[in-house]
């Protein structure tokens, strides 16, 4: 009887947790078909959010403040793949942002390229000429800023949005250099139409730089501390996945919409497994000197004045 009885209430109470609605969070993720904005894409369709109890509901943005705002107005709690000058912009005007976890460390994804007519093969070829990046704020504005910086290259800086938009501009001239993350761009250098003329890896600070960040609204983080770091181990199985099973190119291509042959690039050439570690935000002193130098801040702050912007959800 009393045998009966405890497997009753074992299965009572197995029935009651399968019964807890899953926790929602509203997440907004930046550049769709990048390799790394797939990986909620990935955790989903692997069943990691669903094993962590979690419900995803995501909108996809152009990048910097299209990403950030949502955030900062309580509309998503959860902003991926954000510029971290932006963030610490935002943060110094009193902005209800904290950065839970880094999400891009150097900037080997990022390229920059000009028409294969156009005679421009390198930085030195833009003086006084135009060069795209996606936002203020975004990181490829902070990878741009550096590496004209150490070209001592003087070209005007233009804003032109997503990568497939900026490839539109490129190629009616309406700017002389665009900014991609792949796979986009990959066909046209293919085809011989573009040439890379240079990588965030140029630039020598950038290798161990923490330059995109994922940021939780603060209020949100208060109420769903738990879900967002069950979110953030979701998140990090779907990198393990990503990296080691041999569906993963596969499963890229479908989401991006690219030929096989243009999916196998971003992993292996542009984005490394170590640049999307999620728990160590490196390089900080670089960040915030920069982000004075580059006028995102009216003062150079110090790491004590941005202590209560970062509360990273995983340990190492």
């Amino acid at each position: 009887m009393l045998r009966t009885m405890a497997s009753l209430a074992v299965l009572a109470a197995a029935l009651a947790s399968s019964c807890v609605s899953a926790e929602t969070l509203k997440v907004a993720v930046a550049q769709r078909g990048f390799w790394n904005s797939t990986l909620v894409d990935i955790a989903t369709k692997q069943g990691y959010f669903k094993d962590a109890n979690l419900d995803i509901e995501v909108i996809y943005t152009q990048g910097g403040a299209s990403t950030l705002q949502p955030l900062i107005t309580g509309n998503v709690d959860i902003a991926m793949s954000n510029g971290i000058l932006g963030v610490i912009a935002a943060y110094s005007k009193g902005m209800p942002v904290r950065i839970i976890s880094p999400e891009g460390t150097g900037a080997s994804e990022a390229f920059w390229y000009a028409r294969s007519d156009s005679g421009i093969k390198s930085l030195k070829d833009l003086e006084g000429k135009t060069i795209a990046f996606s936002s203020p704020g975004s990181s490829t504005n902070l990878v741009l800023l550096q590496m004209l910086q150490q070209a001592k290259v003087n070209a005007k800086m233009v804003p032109t949005g997503g990568a497939p938009a900026t490839v539109t501009q490129m190629m009616t001239k309406q700017i002389d250099a665009g900014w991609s993350v792949p796979p986009f761009v990959l066909k046209q250098r293919a085809d011989g139409e573009v040439v890379i003329i240079a990588r965030g890896s140029d630039v020598n600070a950038l290798r161990q730089q923490t330059i995109r960040v994922n940021v939780a609204n603060a209020g949100a983080l208060q109420a769903k501390r738990d879900a967002m770091t069950r979110y953030l181990k979701a998140l990090s199985r779907a990198i393990d996945w990503a990296y080691s099973d041999p569906h993963a190119i596969d499963n890229y291509a479908e989401i991006a919409k690219v030929p096989h042959a243009f999916a196998q690039p971003p992993r292996d050439e542009f984005f490394p497994k170590e640049s999307m570690q999620l728990t160590d935000v490196k390089g900080l002193a670089l960040t915030l000197k920069q982000a004075h130098e580059f006028k995102y801040t009216t003062t150079e702050l110090t790491q004590k004045d941005v202590a209560g912007l970062f509360d990273v959800l995983l340990k190492k």
